[in-house]
Formats: C-alpha cells, sequence, structure tokens
C-alpha cells in the first residue's frame, strides 16, 4: 500500500505541474487518468504481473514509443501506459494514437480521451509532439492485434506514416516489445466476413471470454534517432532501411521475452 501511495503520489505531482496551465485540447483530464490508472493499477502488478525492463533508457523528454501489438484487445497498450505512468523515474501520461473506430463509441471513446489517447491522425501526431507529450503508435495497426494462434508473436509489416513524423518531430523512437500477451487469448479464430458486414476491425472467437492472467514483460531498447539529413518527405525506399532496422529491434526484443518467458503455469506453482 505504501508503494501504491508513492507512484501515485509522483504521478499526480508530474501532471499538475505538465497540465496545470491549460486545458489539454485532446479532452485528456488529469484527475480522471489517475483514478483510471489506480483501477489498473491492481490488474497491471497482481493479474498480469507486469515486469518493465530497460526503464534507465528513458529520459525525461518527449519521445515516439513503437511497439508490437498483441492480444485480440488493446490490453497491452494499457498495461504499456500504466508502465510509463507508474514506473519510470520521470513518471508519463503516454499518448496512445486510436483507431476512429474507438474514438466513435458512444462510452469507450470519451473514456480513452480523458485518459489521454487521441485520435491517429497526422496532425494529432504532430501537434502532440510539438507540445512534447510521448505518445503510442502500433505501426502494425490492427493486422497486428488481430492474429490467429498460428501467426502468434509474428510481426506484421510497419506503416511508413509514423516514420515520417517522427522526422517531422525530430524526435527519437523508443522500441518497445509486449511478451505474454498473445496468451491471454490462446486459441483464437477470427471472423473476418463478419467483421467486414459489422465495418469492425475484428471479430475475435476464443475459448475464454475473459483474458487469462498470462504474465507481462515489457522490453525497453535503446533510442532510435533517424539521419538528420533524411527527409520527411523522402521516397518509401529512403525510409525503407530504417523501418526494417526497427522491426528487427523490436523482434530482437520480442525474442528475447519469448526465452525468458514466464508461463500461467509457472505464476500458479510460485
Amino acid at each position: 500500500m505504501v508503494i501504491f501511495k508513492q507512484k501515485f503520489t509522483k504521478l499526480e505531482k508530474a501532471l499538475e505541474k505538465r497540465y496545470s496551465k491549460e486545458r489539454d485540447p485532446w479532452g485528456l483530464e488529469p484527475k480522471r487518468a489517475i483514478s483510471d490508472l489506480k483501477a489498473i493499477w491492481p490488474f497491471y502488478k497482481y493479474y498480469f504481473d507486469v515486469r518493465l525492463h530497460g526503464k534507465e533508457k528513458v529520459e525525461d523528454k518527449a519521445y515516439m514509443v513503437v511497439s508490437n501489438h498483441t492480444g485480440q484487445i488493446p490490453i497491452d497498450g494499457l498495461l504499456i501506459c500504466t508502465a510509463f505512468a507508474t514506473e519510470l523515474d520521470h513518471p508519463k501520461i503516454l499518448r496512445p494514437l486510436v483507431e476512429r473506430f474507438l474514438t466513435s463509441l458512444p462510452f469507450l471513446g470519451r473514456w480513452s480521451s480523458e485518459g489521454g489517447a487521441v485520435l491517429g491522425d497526422r496532425i494529432n501526431c504532430l501537434n502532440l509532439l510539438k507540445r512534447g507529450e510521448s505518445i503510442l503508435v502500433f505501426p502494425e495497426g490492427v493486422r497486428g492485434i488481430a492474429k490467429e494462434t498460428k501467426d502468434h508473436y509474428k510481426l506484421q509489416r510497419f506503416t511508413k506514416g509514423f516514420l515520417r513524423m517522427a522526422l517531422t518531430s525530430k524526435v527519437e523512437i523508443l522500441p518497445i516489445a509486449v511478451v505474454g500477451a498473445e496468451e491471454f487469448f490462446p486459441y483464437v479464430y477470427h471472423l473476418k466476413k463478419v467483421a467486414k458486414l459489422l465495418h469492425v476491425p475484428a471479430v475475435p472467437l476464443s475459448l475464454n471470454l475473459f483474458p487469462l492472467p498470462s504474465p507481462i514483460d515489457i522490453y525497453i531498447g535503446d533510442p532510435y534517432m533517424l539521419p538528420a539529413e533524411l527527409s520527411a518527405e523522402a521516397l518509401d525506399e529512403e525510409l525503407e532501411p530504417h523501418i526494417i532496422a526497427l522491426e528487427k529491434k523490436i523482434e530482437e526484443l520480442t525474442q528475447e521475452g519469448l526465452k525468458n518467458k514466464r508461463t500461467i503455469a509457472q505464476r500458479l506453482k510460485s
């Protein structure tokens, strides 16, 4: 309980310092964000037993945080945001860039905005970075999260939009990998035709309705700075080597995590 209070006292001071002067244009409500994090933290700490590796690499400045996307539903994003808010020496409220589908939902749209999420378009991204915010990007998109069992931990090709925005903003990219989330729903089949009919990103079918208590490890890689001479208007083939390099970094972090992956059975025995 003492650790819990210390974490959130530190976070409250950081948020008060950053957001007390003006209202956030995208709807972030600091008090609501802290309230939500307090509700999520017991699941983060005890249900998913999250461990954060490499936090010493994160400085007190803005980053574009780039992660793999796993687990069928975006719990991985919640856990990453909780880690950055409660585990770092300089707490950060990450601003996840989310699909328009989420922002259009009556309750979830407002709830996610008050917690810091932002519609993932180019203008929002650039304005957030200009204001010194750190954003969370999943360059695999829905293809990353909506994988069938046979494709677990297979990184999907990254889109290039995030790279152009990093070049425009001249911020470092922080690669991270989440390991353990694919086991939330270990047996999955996707009803692609139904998803298309309902105009939703995915309709996964699984044996369990609630995510299993799979232990999670989040690995932070070394910051990646794009060359100063590379333009945001560069041709795709000029960006490709950097896309490949970032994919490789996240693949390496993922493989490191898989070698040391904890299982649900191991947790039950301990």
